[in-house]
């Protein structure tokens, strides 16, 4: 985003005070809205995919992947992706989706894209990973939203 200019409404840095970064109940209520705008095909395979909103990932789950800082991780899959999933297995905990809102935070600070894009876009990565989806057919996916 660039700076603002004398023009802006936000040229004066008292305008700036109110503004703050979205409550983690905010940031589900975006990434619930981010979701509905998915394509009505898509979003019928995922029933049972439960979507979660963090502010970070735990430390197991950086360890696990390796990761060393947990700004590193904007979203997670955990689970069974639907091709591997099968009737005669037994009754697993439902798949996730996780986004973590303040690794996401910092990405949308540092780049010039909408908050709701980022979100939009980390949703449909980690959602493809539960279909098995090549990043093309994400891509696909995230431009019927749009």
């Amino acid at each position: 985003m660039d700076a603002p200019n004398k023009d802006s409404s936000l040229a004066d840095p008292r305008d700036w005070r109110p503004l703050k970064a979205p409550s983690l109940d905010e940031f589900g209520t975006i990434a619930d809205e981010a979701f509905k705008r998915l394509p009505d095909h898509f979003r019928a395979r995922c029933k049972d995919l439960v979507i979660q909103v963090d502010d970070y990932p735990t430390d197991e789950v950086l360890d696990s992947m390796g990761i060393q800082s947990e700004l590193d991780l904007l979203g997670l899959f955990q689970g069974v992706g639907l091709p591997f999933q099968s009737e005669s297995a037994p009754q697993q905990m439902p798949n996730m989706v996780w986004l973590y809102r303040v690794p996401i935070l910092l990405y949308w600070a540092e780049h010039d894209e909408t908050l709701g894009h980022i979100i939009t876009h980390v949703l449909v990565h980690e959602i493809g990973h539960h279909f098995g989806l090549s990043d093309d057919d994400m891509f696909a996916i995230e431009k019927a939203a749009d």
